[in-house]
């Protein structure tokens, strides 16, 4: 399997590990404060990443790499998840997974700006055509839905580009689990900190759900999915490989329909169905 055959499967199984991410989060949030929740999902995965590095002796970052890995841990460790959290306290996870439609495009523009892709213009019509149908969706379900809800939302997905396009570039020296681990290891003083301040004060009224939600969080979401995800993205190219993550709202809808029972509306499946379509012209003219 050559180089870029072998990017868009690992980013493809990041994808689907990433796809359970806010069902996830949607069933925690229930139970904890999403504060907490962001802290102690980062705090564990932090602590399995800093044992990864001392088991294989991992060399330290250059002074210069810390500067990407701060940007890495803003987006993706603590932006990102926080800002979802919120965000799923006023909307469903069927809802909020509409908008991971946009991150493809978000990912692409950061991957321009930080990682050095230079797409073809055609790639920006499909981008932006599938970009345009999450925004539609987001406009026509304005009545009923969150405006609060929905610019958390909004600000996650930016970060969270931010953080994809400069870990993969930052992948391409590091290697990607790596990356992930370095992040999660300098945000971790911080993250047990915060932890420990918002630790409740009885798990007496936390149910299994939430817990199984936590755990998904901290080592799939958090590490497991980022060491396939970032790899996809180095090997495969920023911009053409995050085009996958248009399949994600596919799974996350299906997800939350069969664990969490919410309401798929068929204009959902439409939206979808359409940032899908999207993925394959896109990907002709990615790189």
């Amino acid at each position: 399997m050559d180089k870029a055959a072998s990017g868009w499967v690992s980013g493809f199984i990041g994808v689907l590990i990433f796809s359970g991410s806010l069902p996830a989060t949607r069933v925690a949030v229930m139970d904890f404060d999403p504060i907490f929740l962001t802290s102690s999902r980062a705090a564990i995965a932090g602590l399995l990443g800093l044992a990864l590095l001392l088991l294989f002796r991992e060399k330290r970052p250059e002074r210069g790499d810390l500067l990407s890995l701060a940007i890495v841990a803003f987006g993706v460790v603590v932006g990102f998840p926080l800002l979802t959290a919120l965000a799923l306290k006023h909307v469903t996870s069927a809802h909020s997974i509409i908008f991971v439609g946009l991150l493809p495009l978000a990912t692409a523009i950061f991957g321009v700006l930080r990682g050095g892709d230079r797409p073809h213009p055609a790639f920006w019509l499909f981008s932006c055509l599938g970009s345009a149908l999450v925004a539609g969706f987001a406009l026509v379900q304005g009545v009923t839905a969150s405006p609060v809800g929905d610019s958390l939302m909004l600000a996650a997905i930016i970060v969270c580009g931010l953080g994809y396009a400069e870990g993969a570039a930052l992948s391409r020296r590091l290697g990607g689990w790596q990356v992930i681990c370095w992040a999660l290891a300098l945000s971790l003083p911080i993250m047990l900190l915060l932890t420990f301040v918002t630790l409740p004060p009885s798990f007496a009224g936390v149910g299994s759900n939430a817990w199984i939600g936590l755990a998904y969080v901290s080592l799939f979401s958090m590490l497991i999915g980022f060491v396939f995800w970032y790899r996809g993205l180095a090997q495969g190219g920023i911009a053409a490989v995050g085009q996958l993550q248009l399949l994600q709202p596919f799974f996350g809808l299906a997800l939350a329909a069969t664990l969490l029972h919410e309401k798929v509306s068929p204009l959902m499946i439409v939206v979808t169905l359409g940032v899908v379509a999207c993925v394959f012209g896109a990907k002709k003219f990615a790189r």
